[in-house]
């Protein structure tokens, strides 16, 4: 949920202090809540593991080049 959210991971530290802090929500609850307010459900529909994103990402943007490159190819020449 916090990838989804962009939610930097250097400063997850300065957010997870509800034991210092008693106002403060626990992490955990708090990445729910927000999670809930921007998407408005309460679980991700696909969860992956950030090597699996990673190489989601990167088949796409593969695929991606290829379809300029045949596209250009396709074009003709001015």
């Amino acid at each position: 949920m916090a990838r989804e959210l962009g939610v930097n991971p250097k400063k997850l530290g300065k957010l997870d202090n509800d034991d210092q802090e008693s106002w403060k929500v626990p992490l955990p609850r708090f990445i729910e809540r927000v999670y809930l307010k921007r998407f408005g459900k309460d679980w991700p529909e696909l969860v992956m593991s950030i090597e699996e994103r990673a190489r989601a990402q990167a088949a796409k943007k593969t695929a991606r080049k290829e379809a300029r490159r045949r596209a250009r190819e396709a074009a003709p020449a001015r």
